[in-house]
């Protein structure tokens, strides 16, 4: 009975998509799915609204109410702009900037946002083709605008598209006006979207805007010595079909590398991804064709971007000559430690420096921050949070570095979003570096293990799509939440901190003390007395709950790097076998 009525709302959803307020290519394609003896695509399609959440908007591309499409895209944009009139009514101009990726769809659904931000009288300032979402968030606090959107999906896979929502300072939206957003596009009906906006009113940009980023990534660089001793080092990088074609290859000529090998087949932009299944250098896969390069041409470090050139991926060669992926903490790890080293070096640390992480990316960081008398923050999984860190203490306190463990890095703070197209950049200094010390980046690492402490992390994360699935993440969640473990890997639980209620509770003690942040999150964290740190946490842009995993152990030379590694992997699997997962 249930599923009946189930179909009987999608159906009277979908026969409004059949309204003259459509384009006739939508309404042949309702009309396909309405007729389809198959439900199942029709009931994904519109069983629910795609919302317009926090973090914007992400999902399958398609007709329908839960498809990303120019009216749901549409509707976002028109919501932004009545927030926008509303909160920004004293100004004499309010101003967006527009970028977008290689995404199928992308450069469509970014010209009729530009469109419908110009028929609600808001100047839009549109990049001529693809470009980062670093230079998205430089480009608005550059040109003074007040918001700013970019159409990704950022690593998903082809099916999917999405819109990301900025504000003036360049960084994704936070508190009030998240939810004050959302609240406004909500209110928006199909009929509501101002599709056809002026042209005067949409200015385009172009490689102006490209030149004053690249001189801000160039200003990143703090050994630039180091990188004229050694600016012929071999780099491979790869975009994977995406947006980092366009400035990461230039970023890493403004540092003065020389020797920069490309993947042609992966420098072809694409939105259909045809050399991977999935665009993201978290996964080995994507990254296959640039380790096979790095082999044959003994490459000294293997850098990816992700298709709107936020994420950074790093393969470096091992002990044994074999090209590995650097995990996202220990990318961080990487800069943190770069970063730091060379201010104590130069004795430019005065005491006032910051460097943020999120929750669930390695406490390791946090112990780097602390042997240096550094401050240090903890924010929830996003950018956004780091930015707002950032914003709070302006002119206050320096920021010198901030990271997450998947993939994420932004070494300076004149972009508030993850930043590939410096990260690169740095990435190949720090390369030069260690060469410089007689080392590989792999060497470097294990250095910092050696100097602070031994730890290692991992990450796995079940899909479950469709209905059943969001309700399957929730009911893991619960699960979790109503029965904690006792012990894992032979450790008794201390420590479970709820962010959805923002409670800490040492489970030996009965001690419970709130917890440190402004919103409450769906995440939950257990500690065990040996140090292990389990983080479980429904991802917020895929139809995934994600499990992450950090245990420490003991390293007291090189020579002793594998057997630590060996041991920690085997912790984190039984611990897994424990969760059953």
């Amino acid at each position: 009975m249930e599923n009946e009525e189930l179909l009987k709302e999608v159906r009277a959803k979908a026969q409004e998509w059949l309204s003259e307020t459509y384009d006739e290519k939508t309404r042949n394609e309702v009309q396909r799915l309405l007729d389809d003896k198959d439900t199942t695509e029709l009931i994904d399609s519109f069983y629910k609204s795609l919302e317009f959440g926090t973090g914007g908007l992400r999902g399958i591309m398609g007709v329908g109410t839960n498809r990303m499409n120019i009216y749901t895209a549409g509707s976002a944009t028109q919501g932004l702009s009545n927030y926008l009139k509303q909160n920004f009514a004293e100004l004499p101009e309010i101003k967006v900037a527009i970028g977008y990726d290689c995404r199928n769809n992308s450069r469509l659904f970014a010209e009729s946002s530009a469109k419908i931000f110009a028929a609600n009288g808001i100047k839009a300032y549109l990049f001529e083709d693809l470009r980062p979402t670093p230079e998205l968030s430089f480009a608005i606090r550059e040109l003074g605008c007040q918001s700013g959107i970019i159409l990704t999906a950022s690593h998903n896979p082809k099916e999917y598209n999405g819109y990301k929502a900025y504000w003036d300072d360049g960084s994704q939206i936070v508190a009030p006006h998240d939810v004050n957003i959302v609240s406004e596009v909500s209110k928006i009906k199909a009929e509501d979207i101002k599709f056809d906006g002026p042209d005067d009113l949409i200015e385009i940009m172009g490689e102006e805007m490209d030149q004053k980023f690249l001189e801000q990534v160039k200003k990143v660089s703090i050994s630039p010595e180091v990188v004229e001793r050694h600016s012929d080092i071999k780099i491979i990088y790869t975009p994977i079909h995406g947006t980092g074609v366009k400035l990461i290859p230039a970023a890493l000529r403004e540092f003065g590398f020389t020797n920069i090998i490309n993947i042609p087949e992966q420098d072809v932009v694409s939105g259909d991804f045809p050399t991977v299944i999935s665009p993201n250098p978290e996964e080995a896969a994507a990254m296959e064709m640039a380790m096979e390069k790095a082999a044959k041409v003994n490459a000294d470090v293997v850098m990816a971007s992700d298709p709107d050139g936020d994420r950074i991926g790093v393969v470096v060669k091992n002990d044994k000559g074999k090209y590995i992926i650097v995990n996202g903490n220990q990318t961080a790890l990487l800069f943190i430690y770069y970063i730091i080293t060379k201010m104590k070096e130069a004795g430019a640390l005065k005491g006032n420096e910051f460097i943020v992480k999120t929750i669930v990316s390695t406490e390791l960081i946090a112990e780097i921050a602390q042997k240096n008398n550094i401050e240090y923050f903890d924010v929830y999984t996003g950018f956004k949070f780091i930015a707002e860190i950032i914003r709070e203490l302006e002119g206050k306190k320096k920021y010198i570095g901030g990271g997450e463990e998947s993939f994420g890095f932004m070494p300076a703070d004149f972009v508030r979003d993850k930043d590939a197209v410096s990260s690169c950049a740095l990435m190949g200094e720090i390369t030069a570096w260690a060469i410089d010390q007689g080392k590989t980046l792999y060497e470097l690492l294990q250095d910092i293990y050696l100097e602070y402490s031994y730890s290692k992390e991992k990450m796995k994360y079940i899909v479950r799509k469709g209905k059943s699935g969001a309700e399957e993440i929730q009911q893991i969640m619960t699960k979790f939440r109503t029965i904690p473990p006792k012990e894992l890997g032979g450790s008794a639980m201390e420590l479970v901190k709820d962010y959805s209620t923002l409670v800490q509770k040492n489970l030996l003690t009965g001690e419970e003390v709130a917890i440190n942040q402004k919103v409450t999150s769906n995440v939950l964290q257990f500690f065990t007395q040996d140090g292990t740190k389990i983080s479980v946490r429904p991802s917020g842009t895929e139809p995934k709950i994600k499990f992450y995993f950090e245990v420490k152990g003991e390293l007291k030379s090189r020579v002793g790097f594998d057997a630590a590694e060996e041991k920690a992997d085997a912790k984190i699997d039984a611990i897994m076998d424990e969760l059953g997962l």
